[in-house]
Formats: structure tokens, C-alpha cells, sequence
């Protein structure tokens, strides 16, 4: 038999009409308020027959093996393989998308594979991944197709990765995280001019994700603030943000730097300097934050782990490529016994840098 058609529109259920003959969609903090057949900003939640529907379920932007360490994660079932893939559009409007082409997208040719919740778990195993990720674009706003993944995951024993800002109301929030195995959630910025001017959002929205998670739930996270030079990387708003993390979620919650691009509607600005992802790095540190990395740039040092107890490198990665392993199966440091936060499970995996785009309709039953 072949994989059954997926009807891509379903219904949703976080909304409530008002007054004035309009929708509300109660999914995230912007709260888009719809008259019939209008759809919010995020593209994929529309309103129709009196009603918020999800318009996307059951289709993705593509699907690709990586290794974990790329979403970044590298306290998550480090050197294993990831299948990652995503749908369309975004709940935030950020000036400087690295994934414009994808989250900002308004046609649904962009929409090119369709697979069915129980067809990509059962591609995740037979592709040997340990997790499934949530990536490209936001999570949140297809998210009744992310928990169904989850739960056919779970079931096979694969777990689940939400590559998010962390832009949700609380209501939905407990109910998306319930089914994630790890996040990686995107702290933009640390003040609340950057997230309304650059953005389109609220820095306090985020913040309450990030408290949210660490004091309620299992969740294993990690932040990662995207470094743009003149807009978002003065030693103020590093020495704010990271006394934030620390006094807020803790030393053990890793924190990725990661360098800017030029892209999408902010082509003005230049790369971000190595030397101001390693001036925030120590800036993290020196905060109390056991875990800070660099990323993307080429920075042994900066993307390797090291020990809170004697200092000596737990994980060494070259890129994405592991160059060192010093805990035992269960975390611990070889050296010293001080245990390295995170979710290890035996011996590093070994995929490596490699990266694989599949054909999801090669993993449909005969």
C-alpha cells in the first residue's frame, strides 16, 4: 500500500472570536485578529469557516540530515545525526533572516515534500538519526504537525529537537514543549527597542519561553544570540544578557555566539568580527556561565567544551567534526568527576560534518 494523502489543512484549537466578528489566533504573543479567509503574519494560520485552521500540515521545505551540533546543540547526544527539515513562514519579521527564503516565503510551491508524522519517524530510524529537528523556520506555527512528529517519533524511540525563537503564549507553549526532547531557542537581542525595530516582537515573550522551560519543565536547552554588528553586540547589552542567564536559568544552560551574515533586508551591515564572538564568550564566562561557545566561524577553541571543574577539554570540534572525547558514557569528566550538564547516552556518535537531503517519498511503504 502507498502513503496515505494528507489533507494539509486541519483545525486548530488556541484561538477565540471577539466581539467585532474577528478571530483571534492565541498561538503566539502577536495575536493576529482575522476576518474569514484572511490569514495571520506568520502565512500558515488562517481563519475559514469561522475557525483558525493550520494550512501546512503535512508539508516541508525540504528535509536534510545533519549533525546535531549544526542546530547548535553540543550537549545533545553529541556527534549524532539530526533529520532536520521545516514548512513556511514565521511569526516574527526579523530584518536579518538567515533563512529568509524559507521562513518569509508566501508560496506554497516552496512546500515541495509532503510526508506523513509516521513516514519521517520511520525515516529518522532507517536513516540510523537518534533525533528529529524542527528547523528552518519556527515550529510554533505549525505546531500541531510538530507534536504529531513527536509522538510518532516517540514511538520509535527517536527524539525531538524545536529549533525556535520561543515566541508562544503559555497556554500552547506547555502543550508544544510537553512533546520536545531538547530546544534551541534564538535569544535575538537583550533589549526591548532591538526586538520591536528589528524584529517585530517582544523581548519579554522570550524570556518568559526561557524561564519557562528551565523551571518547568525536562527540556534540555541551549541559546543562541546571533551577533550583528552596531545593533546588537555592545558589552552592555553581552555583560546584561549573560548576568540575565545566569541569574535566571543558571551556569549549566550553554550559550552559541554566532557570527552575522549580510542577508535579507539588512545587507547594510558587515560580518561579525571573530573578535567580538570572543569577546562575548568571555564576557560569559566571566558571568559565571560554564558553557559559551563561537559559531559560524572556524573556532577549535570556541566550539569546543570544556570542563567547569579542572578546565581541561571534555569535547574538541573542528567544525562540526569531533577532535576529542574526555567523558565517560554518563558525562562525567575523565579527569576530575565533575559532571559536564547535558544529555549524553554512552559513546559520541560519529556522522561527523556530513550532510544528507533525502527524499522523504523514498521511506513511503511498498
Amino acid at each position: 500500500m502507498s502513503e496515505p494523502v494528507l489533507n494539509s489543512i486541519v483545525p486548530t484549537k488556541y484561538w477565540h472570536a471577539l466581539d467585532d466578528g474577528r478571530i483571534q489566533c492565541d498561538v503566539c504573543p502577536r495575536e493576529c485578529r482575522m476576518h474569514e479567509g484572511q490569514r495571520g503574519l506568520c502565512f500558515v494560520r488562517a481563519r475559514q469557516d469561522d475557525q483558525i485552521v493550520l494550512t501546512t500540515y503535512g508539508r516541508s521545505s525540504g528535509f536534510c540530515v545533519d549533525p546535531i551540533e549544526k542546530k547548535p546543540l553540543n550537549h545533545f547526544l553529541p556527534g549524532s545525526s539530526v533529520l532536520s527539515f521545516g514548512t513556511a513562514g514565521c511569526n516574527l519579521t526579523c530584518l536579518f533572516c538567515q533563512n529568509w527564503d524559507i521562513s518569509k516565503s508566501r508560496e506554497i510551491d516552496t512546500l515541495a515534500d509532503a510526508a506523513s508524522p509516521e513516514m519521517i519517524a520511520r525515516a529518522a530510524r532507517e536513516l540510523g538519526c537518534r533525533s528529529v529537528a524542527f528547523t528552518y523556520n519556527d515550529p510554533v506555527i505549525f505546531m500541531e504537525y510538530a507534536i504529531d512528529v513527536a509522538i510518532a517519533c516517540r514511538a520509535l524511540g527517536i527524539k525531538t529537537v524545536a529549533v525556535t525563537a520561543g515566541y508562544i503564549c503559555p497556554e500552547p507553549r506547555v502543550e508544544f514543549y510537553r512533546y520536545m526532547d531538547a530546544a534551541n531557542v534564538d535569544l535575538k537581542g537583550f533589549t526591548e527597542e532591538f526586538y520591536r525595530n528589528v524584529c517585530g516582537g517582544r523581548l519579554e515573550a522570550v524570556l518568559d519561553t526561557l524561564v519557562y522551560l528551565k523551571r518547568e519543565t525536562n527540556v534540555w536547552f541551549e541559546i543562541t544570540n546571533l551577533l550583528i554588528p552596531g545593533v546588537n553586540d555592545t558589552e552592555t547589552e553581552l555583560e546584561e544578557m549573560t548576568q540575565w542567564v545566569m541569574a535566571n536559568l543558571g551556569p549549566d544552560v550553554p550559550i552559541h555566539f554566532t557570527a552575522f551574515h549580510p542577508d535579507w533586508k539588512m545587507m547594510d551591515r558587515p560580518r561579525t568580527p571573530e573578535s567580538t564572538l570572543s569577546l562575548a564568550r568571555r564576557i560569559a564566562v566571566k558571568n559565571g556561565l560554564h558553557y559559551a561557545y563561537t559559531g559560524n566561524v572556524h573556532d577549535e577553541p570556541g566550539g569546543s567544551t570544556y570542563c567547569h571543574g579542572c578546565g581541561g577539554r571534555l569535547i574538541g570540534r573542528d567544525w562540526y567534526q569531533m577532535t576529542q572525547w574526555n567523558l565517560t558514557p554518563d558525562g562525567h569528566c575523565r579527569s576530575c568527576g565533575a559532571l559536564c550538564a547535558g544529555v549524553f547516552d554512552g559513546p559520541p556518535g560519529d556522522w561527523g560534518a556530513k550532510r544528507l537531503p533525502v527524499q522523504l517519498r523514498d521511506f513511503a511503504p511498498a
